[in-house]
């Protein structure tokens, strides 16, 4: 969570879910702020946005941009000082389905890692899966996973295609 947009790394279950589930959050949680602040409008920077992930070390390199949000937007000198963050809470019992063990196992030194700066190719992939939709993994399973999710446009460059000039 952060002070204008939040980051979630989710599975739904079904074909759906994720967008029925993200509206009913989205829809409660900003009613439930104008009903305490008295406000109306937007809460949030925009629209979510998904993307489907490799189960791999691509699965790791989002957690990760994730997790060290806060230390790349200069809000804490450690990740893990941050309190409202997967990071912050992970040997910390909560509620059941938070930090549940995903497809990859987190390395022995996550905390270390999260903490050391992520190249800037890394964080420009990320982002760029984000801001497209467009699947995160190795070249094939994206073109795979884009054919079978129907997300072939996410992978092609914004606009018309080039004129062919003639010979």
């Amino acid at each position: 969570l952060m002070p204008n947009h939040f980051h979630f790394v989710l599975w739904p279950l079904e074909d759906g879910d994720l967008g029925r589930w993200m509206h009913w959050l989205m829809t409660s949680h900003v009613r439930r702020h104008h009903v305490m602040h008295g406000t109306q409008g937007h809460v949030w920077q925009g629209p979510y946005k998904a993307f489907p992930i490799q189960e791999d070390k691509h699965f790791l390199t989002v957690m990760r941009y994730v997790e060290r949000n806060p230390l790349r937007a200069g809000l804490v000198e450690r990740a893990e000082e941050w309190p409202w963050s997967s990071l912050a809470s992970r040997d910390v019992p909560g509620p059941p389905g938070l930090n549940v063990a995903g497809p990859v196992d987190l390395p022995a030194e996550w905390l270390d890692y999260v903490n050391q700066p992520q190249t800037p190719s890394e964080v420009e992939s990320v982002r760029a899966s984000v801001h497209r939709g467009a699947p995160y993994g190795g070249q094939t399973w994206v073109e795979e996973t884009a054919v079978r999710l129907g997300l072939e446009s996410t992978l092609r460059r914004r606009g018309r295609p080039a004129r062919e000039q003639p010979n």
